[in-house]
């Protein structure tokens, strides 16, 4: 990295960077964008998370995409870990696929100084936002759409996503829309979803913010100035740029939360259901524990109408492709009744039953319930 470069910023300690842990949520061409300016900028220790695959379609406002990639329909975060390497090959990457409302751990959210958003729904930046909030993590927020494009930044105790939606915002929270459906949608009809220029911009923004998160010193000293309890907002089109007011943090938020204090343990997802709630018992001190689950564990579902019975032995969230192989498939889920756990405890059935088949992610915090308190009990990396 050509340290000499940024010795003229004042306020920039290029230890500080190098030795920062950044996720970054999302790598789609605002995630592009921010990954190339972290790795620019000296940031080696990078988490990256996403779902998605590489289409044809990215190619245009995604630097860090190759034709190969699309071809292969390669993962977005293994096109973008090989991307990081050829720019800076001693980076650490984490790559983590899978979706951040259940299959990313707080785990990982404890392990780094700040993330930084690059989603395209509410129900995403809830989740990224409540999982900073139990970590005490800073968060920033980017978003796009055409020629225009925000920035945010969310600190617990200061500002909070939830808060700032309202009761509208809250009941639309779930309708989620992927960015692959709006670029193919956008292309039939000879738009472009996005560009490359906005991209740039929005990214820009939100890595300057969370390079300033990660100077805490000069923030509070008043050397620099968070966008915390503010929106950045860009309009193309007209070229104009303005700040507005964009802050709330109720008290009674139960977002809000803070898991801690974590107690560190040896269980990890492989452990079965019986022997993790042998080890909860002992850190308990005997006090049947009970382990929330963030998504519910479906063992059978049944017609309304017919009352057929299939078995699915899934999480809740894959319950509808599991019934693509069943004679129920095709079945509106609102057509079927699910039975469902909410919980592990000794009354749960399938002791047997690893915690990644009844669906917690690797390396999360459970939130384990007792007759005296509640414990926070973190599993430990998985090899």
């Amino acid at each position: 990295m050509p340290e000499e470069v940024y010795t003229q910023l004042s306020w920039f300690r290029r230890e500080r960077v190098a030795k920062a842990r950044v996720m970054v949520v999302g790598c789609g061409a605002l995630g592009n964008e921010v990954i190339k300016n972290l790795v620019l900028f000296g940031v080696e220790h990078l988490v990256v998370v996403d779902f998605d695959h590489v289409e044809a379609a990215n190619l245009s406002r995604s630097i860090l995409f190759t034709r190969g990639d699309a071809e292969a329909h390669a993962r977005k975060t293994d096109a973008i870990a090989e991307s990081i390497r050829r720019i800076n090959p001693s980076a650490e990457v984490i790559t983590l696929f899978g979706d951040i409302a259940y299959e990313v751990g707080l785990g990982w959210f404890r392990s780094v100084d700040v993330v930084i958003g690059c989603v395209d729904n509410r129900w995403a930046r809830y989740c990224i936002n409540r999982q900073c909030m139990r970590a005490g993590i800073p968060w920033v927020d980017g978003g796009i759409d055409g020629l225009e494009g925000t920035v945010r930044v969310f600190i617990p105790g200061e500002n909070c996503y939830a808060c700032n939606l309202g009761p509208e915002g809250l009941k639309d929270l779930r309708r989620r829309i992927p960015c692959s459906g709006i670029i193919r949608h956008n292309e039939a009809a000879g738009r472009a979803a996005t560009t490359p220029v906005i991209a740039s911009i929005i990214g820009a923004v939100e890595v300057q913010e969370a390079l300033k998160l990660i100077h805490r010193e000069q923030l509070d000293s008043g050397e620099l100035t968070s966008l915390s309890g503010r929106m950045f907002c860009y309009e193309g089109q007209h070229l104009t740029t303005r700040t507005v007011a964009f802050k709330a943090y109720d008290d009674d938020c139960p977002v809000h939360e803070r898991w801690e204090p974590v107690i560190s343990s040896d269980l990890d997802t492989r452990c079965s259901v019986q022997a993790c709630l042998n080890e909860l018992c002992q850190l308990s001190h005997g006090d049947r524990p009970q382990v929330a689950l963030a998504d519910c564990f479906v063992d059978f579902v049944e017609s309304r109408q017919t009352g057929e019975q299939v078995h699915v032995m899934c999480p809740g969230r894959e319950v509808e492709s599991r019934l693509e192989q069943t004679p129920l498939r095709g079945k509106l889920l609102s057509e079927l009744y699910q039975h469902e756990y909410r919980v592990l405890d000794n009354d749960f059935p399938y002791q047997e039953l690893n915690l990644a088949q009844v669906g917690i992610p690797a390396r999360d915090v459970l939130k384990v319930h007792t007759e005296q308190r509640d414990l926070f009990v973190e599993l430990k990396m998985e090899r």
